[in-house]
């Protein structure tokens, strides 16, 4: 399979785009975070850029992968993605900025079935996409978990 480079970019560079522009929204509220009651096995501050940057990544390879498929299912895979692209970009704003910690939660759960949709929307297009969106779906999983602990503390 020959690689379209400039599509691969953009691909890649639509989930960057829309973690770094949420990062920017939030960045003010970073400390009030850093002040917050942590659960136990809540990682360092400065882990999660990392984690978001190489899940953005693998979202972006992932979304190649679909986009220049001739699946039938690419349609709505696509769908799918954008759809939780979405709710990517609107949790960490309600999360951070809006402190509203329960509705934040309520929409990391619906990112996470989102997600889960997409893992197998994606998985009838092509299964290594499918896999590459795994750790996105344990990541998100955990920060639930620190999303749920910081709601009830």
């Amino acid at each position: 399979m020959k690689i379209n480079i400039k599509t691969f970019i953009i691909c890649i560079a639509v989930p960057l785009a829309v973690g770094a522009l949420a990062a920017f929204l939030i960045r003010d509220f970073i400390p009030l975070y850093a002040a917050a009651p942590k659960p136990l096995f809540a990682p360092p501050g400065w882990l999660f850029p990392i984690v978001w940057t190489v899940l953005y990544i693998l979202m972006g390879i992932s979304s190649y992968l679909i986009y220049v498929s001739d699946s039938p299912y690419r349609q709505g895979a696509l769908t799918i993605y954008a759809l939780q692209l979405v709710l990517n970009f609107i949790w960490p704003l309600v999360f951070f900025n809006m402190q509203n910690y329960l509705f934040a939660l309520i929409i990391l759960i619906l990112l996470w079935a989102a997600v889960f949709k997409m893992i197998q929307t994606f998985y009838a297009v092509s299964p290594i996409a499918a896999k590459l969106q795994v750790p996105y779906l344990i990541w998100l999983t955990f920060a639930a978990y620190l999303n749920l602990a910081i709601y009830l503390a």
